[in-house]
């Protein structure tokens, strides 16, 4: 019978490709998401702060990125 490229299953487990940067992303989120339940946002943001994890350009970078990706979600939503 044919080989594994025509397996829908093993395609969709990644067939041993690259991971869709897209199904990665959604992926962390959803990690993160449950790492960050019950958490305060912003004390944890502060603890990174305070523990040099995180300095004030790299937290301005992010929030960049987070603003443009808001924009995104909701043009696509």
């Amino acid at each position: 019978m044919g080989g594994t490229m025509g397996n829908p299953l093993f395609n969709m487990l990644g067939g041993g490709m690259p991971q869709n940067p897209m199904n990665k992303m959604l992926q962390d989120y959803k990690k993160f998401r449950q790492e960050m339940q019950g958490k305060n946002p912003q004390e944890e943001i502060n603890k990174m702060l305070q523990s040099g994890k995180l300095n004030q350009n790299q937290l301005n970078q992010i929030q960049q990125k987070a603003q443009q990706m808001q924009g995104l979600f909701k043009g696509l939503f």
